[in-house]
């Protein structure tokens, strides 16, 4: 599928498909997406000093980067789980401008570093931040009570229904720890309705540029 890479209303990129008019991350923004679906209403989230997350969508790595970043000011420790069947590219992540953007640029070592780790095989990227990325599809997810916080962060309904369904929400909650909690850009009733059926507590919050609303769920 051809992808190309563009640059979105915060001078962050992304990378494009055309063929399904979908983006990895919103236009409206990127790096805004990212700090606050995952960030403000997910990390900062969690009260805890060291805990497990779960990326559905590792991608581009913008997400894990940010986390990352996070960890090097508030000293908590993360243990970061990535799925991705399909690796970014290496000549699109070095066409990404992240690291600029964030004005990073003594942590690009680190970004280059959690790409170029090897899959399957966990990775100690800083004293507070660990990375395993695990190359599969999200329905194979076997995982128990394992995670204190998922960033759901698949391609949107429209293009991928099959990703936004009871069956993988079911999986997404038995993965989480009890209080464990799931953060998603997407709003839409059906996928809030599906998180519901399989047990999520339900919560809508504002929504990140560009989005009314988004959605994180509890395991109670």
């Amino acid at each position: 599928m051809k992808r190309k890479i563009i640059i979105t209303s915060d001078g962050s990129t992304t990378i494009h498909l055309p063929s399904w008019n979908e983006s990895y991350h919103s236009t409206h923004g990127a790096i805004q997406e990212a700090y606050h679906v995952f960030i403000e209403h997910g990390y900062k989230a969690t009260e805890k000093d060291d805990f497990s997350i779960l990326e559905i969508g590792f991608g581009t790595g913008l997400n894990a980067f940010i986390t990352l970043l996070e960890t090097a000011k508030d000293q908590r420790k993360v243990d970061y789980v990535g799925i991705e069947a399909y690796p970014v590219r290496e000549d699109e992540l070095l066409a990404l401008n992240y690291v600029s953007e964030l004005d990073t640029r003594n942590m690009s070592h680190k970004f280059e570093e959690m790409h170029l780790t090897p899959w399957n095989k966990p990775q100690q990227v800083t004293g507070n931040f660990s990375l395993t990325k695990r190359q599969m599809f999200f329905h194979n997810l076997q995982d128990v009570e394992t995670y204190d916080l998922i960033y759901f962060d698949a391609f949107g309904a429209r293009v991928q229904p099959e990703l936004w369904t009871e069956e993988i929400f079911e999986l997404m909650f038995k993965a989480l720890k009890p209080e464990g909690k799931i953060v998603t850009y997407a709003a839409k009733g059906s996928v809030r309705r599906a998180m519901q059926t399989v047990g999520f507590q339900i919560e809508r919050l504002p929504g990140p540029p560009g989005k009314r609303e988004m959605l994180r769920g509890t395991k109670k």
